[in-house]
């Protein structure tokens, strides 16, 4: 198992300038935006898809720092009802899909998106509730119409170029548990898997463990970040919450810093629940923490886990 860092929290530094910032960090994998909401800052995708030489210097930059690549992540809105948006967000998609094969890197991350409620919608609409009876039939649309059939192409589209799509479980979006996650796999086959990031389900009540257990092989990459839920404000409004982010004091819930929201071993079970279904990949630190600075958020969360990750084998059984 590898510790590494989704390298967006340093997007005004240059690549070689990131590779040397999370090597001296401690990490040894970095997980790089290709496009869409994470933006393409440390990944020139059109340049490396054209240029073999190019292609070889950036990997060179990697390698010759002991550091991989884990997934390219270009998380965006490939089932939204602005045709301009969705195709942008698949075009996104299909270039770094390619690229990740030509990188050898075996995971594209991305967020599933939301339809509209109908065909004439012009915004995401995002269900919640079983009734009034027309939810229903906007989630029927939703997945029948839309979802499924464009996961299917995608999958697909992966498979034949022998990389894994990480699917981000995100409230807001068409896949944000674990249910709507499994149901879209069944759909479109393995190729589509999960980017597990625990901090997603924590403030909606989910047991990441439980969560773990139920996804198996279905986790392809892994996000480290937590979440600080606050008992006082989700007793008066519940978990759901739309106030902007900085409105710390008055929010349900907060990203943290690892170890700020959930103790370490709340993090060592979600660890050694990783390892009971064979996941010996990257944990890749995702600092969205407002209380802390983008250095010492990454060391803190670098330090617990280095405490928490199991890195060697599991010894011979010499007791049984």
């Amino acid at each position: 198992m590898r510790i590494g860092v989704f390298t967006v929290l340093f997007q005004k530094l240059s690549f070689e300038e990131v590779l040397d910032r999370a090597l001296a960090a401690g990490v040894t994998a970095v997980e790089i935006g290709s496009g869409g909401y994470p933006g393409n800052h440390h990944c020139p995708v059109e340049e490396l898809l054209a240029d073999a030489g190019k292609r070889k210097q950036y990997q060179h930059a990697l390698a010759s720092r002991g550091l991989i690549l884990s997934a390219l992540s270009c998380h965006y809105e490939p089932l939204h009802p602005d045709p301009r948006i969705a195709q942008e967000s698949r075009d996104v998609f299909n270039k770094s899909v390619r690229l990740a094969q030509m990188l050898d890197v075996p995971v594209v991350n991305v967020l599933s998106g939301t339809p509209g409620g109908s065909p004439t919608d012009t915004m995401p609409n995002w269900v919640t509730c079983a009734w009034p009876p027309h939810y229903l039939e906007i989630l029927d649309y939703q997945w029948n119409q839309v979802g499924i059939p464009y996961f299917q192409e995608a999958a697909s589209f992966a498979q034949q170029h022998h990389v894994k799509i990480g699917v981000e479980m995100h409230p807001g979006m068409l896949i944000y548990n674990v249910e709507t996650l499994l149901r879209m796999r069944e759909a479109a086959g393995p190729a589509l898997g999960c980017n597990f990031d625990p901090s997603h389900l924590f403030w909606n009540g989910v047991d990441p463990v439980a969560a773990i257990r139920k996804l198996g092989d279905a986790i392809v990459h892994v996000h480290g970040k937590d979440v600080y839920v606050d008992p006082y404000n989700v007793s008066v409004n519940g978990c759901n919450d739309h106030k902007p982010y900085g409105q710390i004091p008055k929010r349900s819930w907060t990203f943290r810093s690892i170890g700020y929201g959930h103790d370490a071993k709340t993090w060592k079970d979600i660890i050694s629940a990783l390892r009971i279904i064979g996941y010996d990949y990257v944990i890749s630190i995702e600092h969205e923490d407002a209380m802390m600075s983008n250095d010492e958020g990454l060391a803190k969360g670098i330090a617990l886990l280095k405490e928490a990750c199991i890195f060697e084998p599991a010894g011979e059984l010499f007791w049984a």
